[in-house]
């Protein structure tokens, strides 16, 4: 093992992977930008990244620090910045679950104010609002009382604001003396700055969902009311709460007041999308009958807010049926809108649909963008349609676009998945007779697939020649290679580099880790883990679930949960979650599996569906594992039953009665036969089938035959099925008589 100034230029004897020469800055500067274009295609980057920042900031240096590091920087603190630190202080103390310490971040976050008030800050909206709502989520109305005034003082024009958030603090502590209060004192005020109390009260009790709404719903004259944006929060809930004759009327009374046909339309979207239980095409319905009950024309905005709703529940066919409606009546479709539905269809693992999207683009002369083609074309490779993939390049060339590196690393890639290797050297040939230069994601697919040191080199030389730097993939793809290749000291080696940026070292270590525990290194993966864990990091989901999959330790399961604490995207801690649970079954450590099983019903007590997939999963491991494991397989049934109140689905059944076959158990059999009627569970005919196997396998052929009789034997394929299972009996019976016969002639 080489020592920590070590390089991985010198192990592979490269040079040139930590020193890329000033001439290649513009080359480099490129492919960032054509990095940051692929990766937040469907994220606003700016305030995000500069939050994340913030964040950092704050978590490792503090409010104070952080402001001193920017003031030596030469970065004036500006209000973007000191909102951001306040509301670092103020999630801290409302995670916070010691007093003392909470106390401390809420001075951290006043002294940041006062701060900001000596330098001439006006204190708004985006600045004391975090700390009122901090209030109100905490019950502290003397709290709440006592910051308002300074506010007051300061800044005159925030006190009809502060009304919308005083009628949230007696909301949210349950007084109704006050909130019938505040609503009477408005009900007869009809000044301009009444009118805006008036307003802020409404606001506040939409947003929580009140049926005190209808009080100032009847003196309320919705054509003052300041913002389009607050009027379609009232529109909101009024559809939550199915007050359609208000809805009705203050469209009514909006129309009859010049009020902008696209500003109704929105306020139509606003109603129907916020009405419970309504499905989407009862939702599209409602929408066009209120259009056409006031004679107005759905504006474009309202329908991609339509479309946008119908993604977000993953009703990708319907929003094209909108798309094709919308084009239909004249109406053009923003090009983001379209990409929207591109990714939703990818989210949804929908990838035919690219077919019907493609054909839309044709028919209603929507332009695409080089970004279209490359999510088009990725869902054709994706659902292995390469022609298909190729038929689009074609059309983008036709429509003078060039085709970018992007576009073809979607297609190499998806070679690379279906090891198809000359494919993906025949996509190779076409960029350079295309005159398109690979980037680094280019050499990142061609390395992580190559199977000899002597491509790695290659591929690695090629890249130097090209003045392409080396980037955190293609650190993780020289990890892959040099494993895949059996060189394990080598792939040990790459995070030792020193040119790996500081915030992409623990993501590289993680890549490491993962590739050991794939090859069956576990203890070397654990330790990595612990090391960035030491050092203050955390490790990318994709490598713990990989770590939580490999994991083979017996005994210390307390890392299996540690690894799992670590997943907070609860798409991932699902996904690890049953991982975790499998194994616990395999080691039969059956009292925390049924914790585990315990947490992930809490957690989707709502998706019964999905707690079907866990069982269904530990369930068919048991199948395949050796017949002793069938007890440990009925105890989880048993206790699945008894503590988690879950019924096992036809699938688990299936696979316990399958293990009693391999067991040759025949009360057992017998106890899962009677599990499908208390199941509620009709018997077809793989479940006869498979008892009468389970029945013939245990010794019962009585039994067995009766059961036959119940069995329909048009179809060839039972007939088929019937007369294996009486083979393998005879053959087994047989087998046993020799046996018998063997034994007694020795005994004698």
């Amino acid at each position: 093992m080489m020592d920590n100034g070590s390089s991985l230029g010198r192990v592979l004897n490269i040079p040139w992977l930590s020193n890329v020469s000033n001439n290649n800055i513009s080359l480099r500067r490129k492919e960032l930008s054509r990095e940051r274009k692929q990766k937040w295609v469907f994220k606003k980057t700016q305030s995000g990244r500069f939050n994340r920042l913030i964040k950092m900031c704050g978590d490792k240096l503090g409010t104070k620090a952080t402001i001193e590091v920017f003031d030596k920087l030469g970065r004036d603190t500006g209000l973007k910045e000191y909102n951001a630190l306040i509301a670092i202080c103020l999630e801290k103390a409302r995670t916070s679950n010691d007093e003392d310490d909470a106390l401390e971040h809420m001075s951290e976050a006043f002294k940041t104010l006062k701060k900001m008030r000596e330098r001439g800050f006006q204190v708004e909206e985006g600045t004391y609002g975090p700390f009122l709502m901090y209030f109100i989520d905490m019950g502290m109305v003397e709290e709440f009382f006592f910051f308002c005034g300074p506010i007051k003082e300061g800044n005159p024009s925030s006190v009809t604001r502060l009304g919308y958030y005083e009628m949230l603090l007696w909301i949210g502590v349950n007084n109704e003396e006050k909130i019938q209060e505040l609503c009477n004192c408005i009900v007869a005020a009809d000044e301009e700055d009444d009118f805006k109390l008036k307003e802020n009260y409404l606001l506040a009790l939409c947003e929580s969902g009140r049926k005190d709404i209808m009080q100032l719903l009847e003196v309320i004259d919705i054509t003052r009311i300041s913002s389009v944006n607050v009027v379609a929060n009232i529109f909101e809930s009024l559809g939550r709460l199915s007050f359609d004759s208000f809805a009705e009327k203050f469209l009514w009374t909006l129309k009859n007041n010049d009020y902008k046909m696209a500003d109704i339309s929105r306020l139509i979207f606003s109603y129907v999308s916020a009405i419970p239980n309504l499905a989407v095409e009862d939702l599209f319905l409602k929408f066009k009958s209120l259009h056409m009950k006031f004679e107005i024309t759905p504006s474009s905005a309202s329908y991609e807010k339509l479309i946008t709703y119908c993604c977000d529940l993953h009703k990708v066919h319907f929003a094209l049926d909108i798309v094709h409606q919308m084009c239909e009546e004249g109406l053009s479709l923003s090009i983001e809108m379209l990409h929207s539905i591109l990714h939703a269809s990818e989210e949804n693992y929908e990838y035919n649909l690219v077919r019907r999207i493609y054909s839309l683009i044709g028919c209603h002369n929507v332009k695409p963008t080089s970004e279209t083609f490359r999510s088009m074309i990725n869902l054709s490779v994706k659902m292995k349609d390469f022609n298909g993939a190729y038929a689009m390049l074609d059309d983008l060339k036709k429509l003078n676009i060039s085709p970018t590196s992007t576009i073809y690393n979607t297609i190499l890639a998806g070679y690379f998945r279906e090891s198809n290797i000359s494919g993906a050297m025949m996509v190779l040939k076409q960029m350079e007779s295309e005159d398109v230069k690979p980037d680094s994601h280019t050499y990142s697919y061609l390395i992580a697939n190559c199977n000899c040191e002597e491509d790695i080199t290659k591929y690695c030389e090629a890249m130097k020649a090209a003045g392409i730097q080396v980037t955190k993939h293609i650190f993780m793809a020289l990890i892959n290679a040099y494993t895949a290749c059996g060189q394990i000291e080598k792939a040990k080696q790459v995070v030792l580099d020193k040119g790996i940026p500081v915030n992409s070292l623990n993501e590289i270590k993680g890549a490491l880790a993962s590739a050991l525990a794939c090859s069956g290194m576990m203890p070397d993966a654990l330790n990595i883990y612990k090391e960035i864990k030491q050092n203050g990091g955390t490790l990318e989901p994709k490598p713990v679930i990989s770590l939580i999959e490999h994991f083979t330790s017996e005994g210390d399961v307390n890392i299996l949960l540690q690894l799992l604490e670590e997943l907070h995207d609860p798409d991932y801690w699902f996904d690890g979650c049953c991982r975790a649970v499998v194994h616990c079954v395999t080691k039969k450590h059956l009292r925390l599996a049924l914790d585990l099983l315990k947490q992930l019903k809490d957690e989707f007590h709502k998706d019964d569906l999905a707690l079907d997939v866990v069982f269904d999963e530990v369930f068919s491991v048991i199948a395949e594992r050796q017949p002793n494991d069938l007890q440990i397989g009925l105890a989880l049934l048993q206790a699945m039953k008894d503590e988690l109140g879950v019924t096992p689905s036809r699938k688990s059944l299936d696979f316990l009665l399958a293990s009693c076959v391999n067991a040759k158990d025949l009360q057992s059999s017998l106890l899962i036969w009677r599990e499908y009627q208390a199941a509620g569970l009709r018997c077809n005919i793989l479940t006869f089938l498979r008892m009468y196997q389970a029945l013939l396998a245990s010794g019962d052929p009585k039994s067995a035959k009766t059961l036959l009789t119940k069995i329909p034997t048009e179809d060839p394929h039972v007939r088929c099925i019937i007369k294996a299972c009486q083979m393998t009996y005879v053959q087994s019976t047989s087998s046993k008589m020799k046996k018998q016969k063997v034994q007694k002639k020795n005994k004698t």
